[in-house]
């Protein structure tokens, strides 16, 4: 013990002398500073970027948060309005696309976005997301990918992207229960993506229909698609095709009531608006950090020239971009959302128990990643479960929260049952002041 004592005192007191007399320059507080106005993030990034010479693809988006979620309380009620009593059966069920032949009703308002199969996520993970989805009644997602037979057969209610890949085509439209014509996404705008062929494997090149050496790509455009008046044919031709809704998804934009006044010229039935917290597999940094609209003041936006239009109760608003919790899910439902999608938080509840198997050697993105080096050895039952459960216990929640507005249904809660803790916030969203009667 004396011993250790001694050690530690003279090697600690060594260490400070060395700081306090050494010039900054050759000062290992450098380095603290250094860190202080560029933060470890940035510096392993320029590191990255000076070792390798291409674009980052930084997973799961953009660290950053910039809709101010938590400056919004929720109203509870006591004596003027009474609270739920218990017994009551919270109806959360949710129906998208009201206008089209076949709407999607699902059980809940909770759906998984759109990861592609090979461009982003294995197989083996695509057919757990659709699993553990329809254990709890709601819909996943196939993004930017044609149609996975395997994903489908696993999913109740199955949305299919009609890509900028153009992969989503012919007879995969009639397997779907809902038609999303993907023109952008939050974490990516409208940027040109492509995977080299020598990272796609056989399967991946059987699905995509692509020959053997030839990269799958995504233009910034959706095929055949170079005006306004092609994208308002687009939509025209899908609606004869199929029965069920047709709608889009774009990265929101500060242009944003642009876009939508095209999107219902052209028809849609429902509307996804991706903020700029949205995730990707993997994307170049300066889009994810840098472009588009936070989820909240995109998602108040939209709501607001749907009302102006007179459209908000014909075409359903889904919102999605940097979702984690089940209070951030219901806030979004309250103004004015009518569906939310949820990525990044859905595959980690996802690995949640398999996490093990990859740290501290490898991340966790090892066992999901088409490309990931333990892909194979995900456990498909146990992360369906997982995901269900999870889905399940926000539910829960959400239920108990809407009991305590005094509300029977969650369509029910809107923007009267928030306070806005800054002028800001009240200001974006049209909710009352915190401090205001």
């Amino acid at each position: 013990m004396q011993i250790t004592k001694y050690l530690i005192e003279k090697y600690m007191g060594g260490f400070i002398d060395r700081l306090v007399e050494d010039k900054y320059t050759e000062n290992l507080w450098e380095m603290y500073g250094t860190t202080e106005k560029i933060f470890p993030r940035t510096l392993v990034e320029t590191a990255m970027r000076a070792k390798q010479g291409t674009p980052l693809e930084r997973p799961f988006g953009t660290p950053q948060h910039f809709s101010p979620w938590y400056k919004l309380l929720f109203n509870p009620v006591h004596l003027f309005k009474m609270p739920t009593v218990d017994s009551v059966q919270v109806d959360t069920s949710v129906t998208l696309g009201p206008g089209a032949s076949k709407p999607l009703t699902l059980d809940i308002p909770i759906m998984i976005s759109g990861m592609s199969y090979g461009g982003a996520l294995s197989k083996k993970a695509k057919i757990a997301l659709a699993r553990g989805a329809s254990l709890m009644g709601t819909a996943t997602n196939s993004g930017e990918a044609p149609l996975l037979e395997e994903e489908r057969e696993a999913a109740c209610y199955f949305i299919g992207q009609y890509n900028r890949g153009g992969w989503m085509t012919g007879d995969m439209l009639q397997k779907l229960d809902m038609v999303e014509i993907q023109v952008g996404q939050g974490a990516q705008a409208g940027a040109p993506m492509k995977t080299k062929s020598n990272k796609i494997g056989p399967e991946f090149r059987k699905s995509f229909h692509l020959n053997k050496g030839q990269n799958a790509l995504i233009d910034g455009r959706l095929p055949g698609i170079n005006s306004a008046e092609d994208f308002i044919e687009l939509v025209k031709r899908l609606k004869e095709k199929v029965d069920v809704p047709v709608g889009l998804k774009f990265a929101a934009t500060h242009h944003l009531e642009k876009e939508l006044a095209i999107a219902v010229e052209a028809g849609v039935d429902f509307i996804t608006v991706d903020g700029a917290e949205a995730g990707t597999h993997g994307g170049p940094t300066i889009l994810e950090d840098h472009f588009g609209l936070p989820t909240l003041h995109a998602l108040c936006r939209t709501v607001t020239f749907l009302e102006k239009e007179g459209l908000k109760d014909k075409i359903s608003v889904i919102a999605s971009g940097g979702l984690l919790t089940p209070g951030h899910y219901l806030k979004a439902l309250a103004l004015g959302a009518d569906a939310v999608y949820i990525g990044t938080i859905a595959v980690m509840a996802m690995v949640s128990s398999q996490i093990k198997k990859t740290v501290p050697w490898e991340p966790p993105t090892e066992l999901v990643l088409y490309s990931g080096k333990q892909k194979n050895e995900l456990d498909v039952d146990k992360a369906s479960l997982n995901l269900a459960y999870y889905l399940k216990s926000c539910v829960k929640e959400m239920e108990l929260a809407i009991k305590a507005l005094g509300k029977e249904k969650i369509s029910e809660v809107d923007k009267k049952d928030l306070c806005a803790l800054t002028e800001e916030v009240a200001k974006i969203t049209g909710v009352e002041l915190v401090y205001l009667p």
